[in-house]
């Protein structure tokens, strides 16, 4: 199906299934425990050996020589695989660094060996005996050094994007800012490890693994392994959480299918989690520079945002600017980006990249600069509202109400009762209110799925997306059910498997809106295909109550599909209207915050986010994304830094000990709303992404609140107690 027109009303805007706040489907599995995850999958004719891979101990050079003697001798041991062993192995499309094969070495604890054994514990005793020698080199670790010894030219000189006249709107504006911020490597920290089993049959292999992208991974573990796509079975039911980290192929799957190969038997590999941090992806570090020039009234005229962050060779930059290209108006503005390149482990996609560190910077600066225009910062934000791409005025907002976010969400939080930053006391607590606009492009990839009916009336939905804890089984069985005019318990859904049509997969806030409208498709097929058999007219029969009506027939829906059952399948494929509407979330984050006037601890004290993302499929698994999002935000303000060796080129805090996210004692109440709002130009759904929206603008609207909280103005995340103390005791 090609969705190349506004959608008009279709079986969704019943609203009689999706919409509802249905409880998640698979909710029961994973409460008792009985949801299967990666590493945990177990077939009692399957006699399993364990992996335990081997890390790289430098960030760069090469490895000349592997002993394995030692560790093959280890008690319980079956098996070594070496770098070495497999020689150069071609890289997949998706994946900047290499997984695993060859001599050359691009980041510290990229994996070098893999050790099989009976037992976990035996392969991870006899790993220590592997002996790996190495010709190091000089790396690349520290991104301001890189960036200066580069000579840091001016990006403005190139920019990505500009409009208008920058530099001489900005030198004529009578109000300026020029800023600098600046965030840190940051990490993942899913709960579940990346791990794989890989089993083999003959020239076939199946994997169990936590992928978000099933098709995606097939595609480039078949070209690393050097087989057909058709040779490779991936099958991912659950994942412990993703981020992004678990959207491209990792090595622990790699890893997992050379030992099996090797070994003659399935194979279980999970990486350890200073692996997971060293070995895999992050997010990269940012530095920002923000300029902003306003007439007095408080107009912005000209706006200018430049990043630089680190990749390894051959990777791209942090999109941080990507926001401020569309987010506020201002006819003269520039965005730019410029890229280091840093020997440390793979810099790619962490949840909302881009937007999430570019509006940590840019929401700081639009509360600076309105406070030096002497603006509420709220009505500074509604003054430079903007109905149309600031860059491309010919193409509006398909739907933007960023305005109605901001001020309901004023009224909820009772914004008019913000005093004046560090007046504001409650015993030893400075207490402040903080404000940040949310914004993230809304996304659509294609997305097929398979839609069978049977003979007991059941739907059955099969396609290869995935659920990272999301509620995808649950959206996709509420979408089935409303096309198909059955009940909830008449649906089964099936993810995760890539003998199911490919579908968008998780990620980017692109899964939800993308994978219904893959089963809309499927259904449309399959009520077709009922109509067809029942000799109704496919324009005008209903679905409804498991049944398909037509004039005055009504016939079952177990009854047509008869005992061979009937089955839909399509991809529901975009067309070109995002040329001319721009598509896009909005939110507005309120967050009230305590710092202690002698310590510099700040403590969150309540959160609000108020976003408008189309039409809200499902609000209990919608606000379940948000407030996890609000939380992974607090960690991003107030504590979340990977600690960079700039000597020896790796994160020191490679454990949840060192890396600290937040906990239940670190979130107070959240609250979300969410707006009364659908999208026509978005899907047939008319629903846009919501998961990585209640992440943006978070950090920015604690920053925000810590500044109205004691006076003290911190540009450089995280916001650690040692920033603040300085300026305490002039507060006090």
């Amino acid at each position: 199906m090609q969705f190349d027109k506004p959608a008009t009303t279709n079986p969704i805007d019943r609203l009689k299934v999706v919409g509802k706040p249905i409880h998640r489907i698979d909710g029961e599995l994973k409460t008792t425990g009985r949801a299967i995850y990666a590493y945990e999958w177990h077939d009692p004719n399957m006699r399993y050996a364990y992996g335990y891979p081997v890390g790289s101990a430098i960030a760069k050079g090469h490895v000349t020589s592997i002993d394995s003697v030692a560790a093959n001798n280890a008690p319980g041991v079956l098996g070594v695989v070496t770098t070495l062993d497999v020689g150069d192995l071609q890289k997949g499309k998706l994946n900047t660094a290499k997984l695993f094969g060859g001599s050359e070495i691009q980041h510290y604890h990229q994996a070098v060996a893999v050790v099989v054994a009976e037992t976990f514990e035996q392969a991870r005793a006899a790993a220590h005996l592997v002996q790996v020698e190495y010709a190091p080199e000089k790396g690349r670790f520290d991104l301001r050094v890189e960036l200066v010894n580069a000579g840091a030219p001016d990006p403005s000189t190139e920019p990505e994007s500009s409009a208008g006249d920058f530099q001489t709107a900005f030198a004529a504006a009578p109000v300026t800012l020029d800023a600098e911020y600046t965030t840190p490597d940051q990490s993942h920290s899913m709960m579940e490890p990346h791990a794989s089993i890989a089993a083999w049959n003959g020239d076939e292999v199946t994997i169990w693994t936590s992928s978000q992208m099933i098709d995606w991974w097939r595609t480039d573990l078949a070209t690393t392994l050097g087989v057909d796509k058709e040779k490779v079975h991936l099958m991912s039911p659950f994942i412990g959480g993703g981020f992004g980290g678990k959207l491209f192929l990792r090595a622990d799957a790699v890893l997992a299918a050379f030992a099996a190969k090797s070994v003659g038997r399935p194979v279980k590999v999970a990486l350890p989690r200073p692996m997971m941090m060293n070995n895999t992806t992050h997010r990269p570090a940012t530095i920002q520079r923000i300029r902003i020039g306003a007439e007095k009234d408080g107009r912005i005229t000209a706006i200018a945002h430049e990043s630089w962050s680190g990749d390894l060779l051959g990777g791209g930059p942090e999109t941080a600017v990507m926001q401020t290209r569309l987010l506020y108006a201002g006819a003269n503005r520039m965005t730019a980006m410029k890229l280091a390149v840093l020997d440390l482990p793979e810099g790619n996609a962490m949840r909302a990249p881009g937007e999430a560190p570019g509006l940590m910077a840019l929401e700081i600066a639009i509360d600076e600069m309105a406070e030096t225009l002497g603006m509420d910062p709220i009505a500074f934000r509604i003054t430079n509202d903007t109905q149309v791409d600031p860059e491309n005025p010919e193409r509006p907002f398909s739907q933007r109400d960023l305005i109605g976010c901001l001020k309901l969400g004023a009224t909820k939080f009772g914004w008019d009762e913000r005093e004046k930053p560090a007046t504001r006391r409650e015993g030893d607590w400075m207490i402040g209110i903080g404000v940040a606009a949310a914004f993230r492009n809304n996304l659509v990839m294609p997305s097929g799925a398979r839609v069978k009916l049977d003979r007991n009336g059941v739907v059955t939905v099969e396609t290869d997306m995935t659920d990272i804890g999301t509620g995808s089984y649950t959206i996709i069985a509420q979408t089935a059910a409303e096309m198909m005019g059955v009940a909830m318990d008449k649906v089964a859904v099936h993810l995760g498997d890539s003998r199911f049509p490919v579908s968008a997969g998780s990620g980017g806030q692109f899964g939800a809106n993308s994978a219904t409208s893959g089963v809309y498709a499927a259904c449309v097929k399959l009520r077709e295909a009922v109509a067809s058999k029942l000799g109704f007219n496919s324009a005008d029969v209903v679905f409804d109550n498991g049944e398909a009506r037509s004039g005055n027939r009504v016939i079952a829906l177990a009854e047509a599909a008869g005992e061979d059952g009937l089955v839909g399948e399509d991809t529901m494929e975009w067309g070109d209207l995002t040329k001319t509407h721009q598509q896009s979330t909005f939110g507005a984050h309120f967050v009230e915050v305590g710092v202690d006037i002698a310590t510099g601890e700040t403590r969150i004290r309540r959160m609000l986010a108020v976003c408008a993302a189309g039409r809200i499929l499902n609000p209990i698994t919608a606000r379940s994304q948000v407030i996890g999002a609000m939380t992974m935000g607090a960690g991003g303000a107030l504590s979340e830094e990977l600690a960079v060796d700039t000597r020896h080129g790796f994160f020191v805090n490679h454990d949840l000990a060192g890396y600290e996210v937040p906990v239940h004692a670190d979130i107070p109440h959240q609250e979300v709303i969410f707006m009364d709002e659908t999208d026509p130009y978005s899907s047939p759904m008319k629903a846009k992404g919501i998961g990585e929206l209640g992440l943006c603008g978070v950090s920015a609207a604690i920053a925000n609140a810590i500044y109205n909280a004691t006076g003290v103005r911190v540009r450089h995340y995280p916001i650690t107690l040692d920033k603040l103390i300085g300026g305490l005791p002039e507060v006090a």
